[in-house]
């Protein structure tokens, strides 16, 4: 396996800290809000990369943080007239059922920020007794010029942040890049004690905290999306590399930004949605599919056009898992034909090997349909064995790595569905239409269904009909 390393700008051999076992972070939502789909592609494709790891048999420990104090949640909070504990509560909430609706795995761990205060104070005590933070009068801040390595992960000069910084309001600052690990509290705001004052932490140490407190002080794969990799993540690791004097991260993954019909989603040009949102009129699955499309670390063009025609490519699966589930219940004996099932998981497992490249993932899923299908319609006589290995691939992969298809959702369907009903009455009034010796509308309703992929097919006991496979 491969993954392209945003420290190293390049790919790299995948290496675990420990055999067979992977410590995976990443950056969740600050609750103060319904998420957007720019959020929900990054949760996406991390849920997707833990589901491939899984896949190839390791034991991921994955952790999503919540960030639940912050000044976007005290601002909301005074907004709505409510507490900051109720706004983080109110939109945790909604995190959750989102991510269920999007398919999105639990994490192993959901931190919350204001259950690791006491984590977070260590954390700033021991950077102070190093001599990489500074208080002054309730503020403590990481002095980034005696960390010699800030910069790394971004690439990013001191010299040229501080000649582009702009003034700042606080000038207590020994340097304008220096950025705050414990804020001191402002009057009717949120505050926890600690040795500074009252206060409450940072942004950025929020996320070192949790991450040595759950995965320890060096892990495996931290990821987030493209815009967190400066000054969030490069703080991170100016902070946890000058507390433990060792790698905080082996591999930096990060996903590239989504556009709205080619243009950066803003809330002021009118092209903002949420997740939710969009969850009323499209199903997860083709959100999903969508994203999948695109390789993660590439901008994704987000268009409408894009969305529906994903409902069409993700019929093709669907209805093949609909017809093969069929097969499986009817558990009929038939022939038992010769096909290189191992063929498509190999590919299969070589497209995520490739740095997690879904988009070659998804084209082996689509050449394994189509060859399927194929073979469904040359032997109509298939043995339910083979239908149960046909199951098996399309759930490892389709079902469960990529999440686009949902045998559970399918196999809950009635079967005696709207539009099996419809067919049934149709029947009958052919029925009808033969008994009063109209054959021209009885054989006209026949060719017609056909032409729409419904087969009919007259036996002693009555009517019986198929779903041709297309």
């Amino acid at each position: 396996m491969q993954i392209y390393n945003t420290l190293t700008r390049k790919k790299e051999p995948f290496k675990t800290i420990e055999e067979n076992k992977v410590k995976m972070y990443i950056c969740g939502p600050t609750v103060y809000d319904f998420f957007h789909i720019g959020n929900a592609r990054s949760f996406v494709m991390a849920d997707t990369i833990r589901k491939s790891l899984e896949f190839k048999g390791y034991d991921v420990k994955f952790v999503m943080n919540l960030t639940d104090i912050d000044d976007k949640i005290i601002n909301r909070a005074n907004k709505e007239g409510i507490s900051a504990k109720d706004v983080a509560e109110k939109y945790s909430k909604a995190f959750f059922e989102d991510t269920k609706k999007l398919k999105i795995k639990p994490a192993t761990v959901h931190p919350k920020a204001t259950e690791h205060i006491q984590e977070i104070i260590e954390f700033i005590k021991d950077l102070i007794d190093k001599g990489y933070a500074y208080n002054i009068d309730g503020d403590v801040y990481f002095d980034i010029s005696k960390y010699k390595d800030y910069g790394k992960l971004s690439g990013k000069k001191i010299e040229e942040l501080e000649a582009g910084a702009r003034v700042e309001v606080n000038e207590k600052k020994k340097n304008p890049l220096d950025f705050a690990l414990w804020k001191k509290a402002k009057p009717g705001e949120p505050y926890w004690e600690s040795p500074w004052g009252i206060g409450r932490p940072g942004w950025h140490i929020e996320c070192s905290a949790m991450s040595c407190k759950h995965l320890g002080e060096t892990i495996d794969i931290h990821a987030g999306g493209s815009d967190l990799i400066f000054p969030h993540h490069e703080n991170e690791i100016a902070q946890s590399e000058a507390r433990t004097g060792k790698k905080f991260v082996n591999y930096w993954i990060h996903f590239g930004f989504l556009n709205i019909d080619n243009e950066k989603m803003s809330k002021s040009l009118g092209n903002f949605f949420t997740t939710r949102e969009i969850l009323t009129k499209y199903r997860a699955q083709e959100l999903r599919f969508l994203y999948l499309q695109t390789h993660y670390a590439s901008p994704l063009n987000f268009t409408i056009d894009a969305l529906n025609a994903s409902k069409k490519g993700l019929e093709k699966i669907e209805d093949l898992a609909s017809f093969i589930l069929d097969k499986i219940n009817k558990n009929q004996n038939g022939d038992i034909v010769d096909f290189n099932f191992n063929y498509y998981y190999q590919q299969f497992e070589l497209a995520i090997d490739d740095d997690f490249n879904f988009p070659k993932a998804l084209a082996v899923v689509f050449e394994f349909v189509r060859d399927v299908n194929k073979l469904i319609n040359e032997n109509s006589n298939l043995d339910v064995s083979v239908y149960k290995e046909i199951y098996k691939l399309l759930q490892k992969t389709a079902d469960g790595v990529l999440s686009i298809v949902s045998f559970e959702e399918l196999e809950n369907k009635s079967f005696h569905s709207l539009e099996d009903d419809l067919i049934k009455i149709i029947i009958e009034i052919r029925k009808e239409a033969k008994l009063n010796k109209n054959y021209a509308l009885a054989d006209k309703i026949r060719d017609e269904l056909k032409k729409i992929g419904i087969i009919l097919q007259d036996a002693k006991d009555g009517v019986i009909y198929k779903k041709e496979i297309r």
